[in-house]
């Protein structure tokens, strides 16, 4: 990891530069600045709480064992997000290997500050306006489901998580081209999954 970065004074780098020095607590900070970002991702990408805490520190594990290798090229939260797509990446390959198919699950509101299956209060609330909203809810968390595992990524680091398209070619390994083509195409497959939906609630969105 450059010196440069550390001594310009970025928090993660310099917490980065502490822990390879043998500073453990410098690790456990960063490992409560984003554990619940870190999960938060997981869930979205292999869709089953059950699986959300082991693969999350399965993610500070890697991450820690690799500290050493890490040269500062890229923001130390873009490393960790690839360290943390991969693992999620392998479980789902594993899963596949497994002749014991589980049921997945979507996670629910309190994981998913996202897609929440209870709309925000509004005084135009109705009982009809509400089920449309869950109905619209439930649509796009199906349509992510039902995306190829490259294209939920991005779209989900992108819409989700807020990350740049630089940085999510960083965590994809990937050209920034491809990442906007797999956003563009997830958008549209999402976009053909509601729009159903958005044509009988004129003006709301998804």
């Amino acid at each position: 990891m450059s010196d440069i970065k550390a001594q310009a004074g970025d928090p993660d780098e310099v917490l980065v530069a502490l822990t390879v020095q043998g500073d453990q607590q410098a690790f456990r900070l960063l490992v409560l600045k984003y554990q619940r970002r870190v999960q938060r991702l997981i869930a979205r990408l292999v869709r089953d709480p059950d699986w959300v805490e082991d693969l999350a520190q399965e993610t500070f594990i890697r991450a820690y064992r690799a500290l050493p290798q890490f040269r500062g090229e890229a923001q130390f939260y873009t490393w960790l997000y690839r360290i943390a797509v991969n693992t999620a990446k392998k479980a789902l390959m594993d899963k596949r290997r497994d002749p014991v198919q589980l049921d997945w699950q979507t996670p629910g509101a309190d994981d998913d500050e996202t897609f929440s299956n209870q709309p925000e209060p509004s005084t135009e609330a109705t009982p009809e306006s509400e089920l449309a909203a869950k109905e619209i809810a439930a649509a796009v968390n199906q349509a992510l489901d039902a995306l190829p595992e490259d294209l939920r990524q991005a779209v989900v680091l992108r819409e989700m998580e807020g990350l740049s398209y630089d940085d999510i070619a960083e965590v994809m390994g990937c050209p920034i081209g491809t990442v906007r083509s797999r956003i563009f195409r997830a958008r549209e497959a999402i976009s053909a999954k509601i729009k159903p939906l958005l044509d009988k609630q004129t003006g709301k969105r998804w």
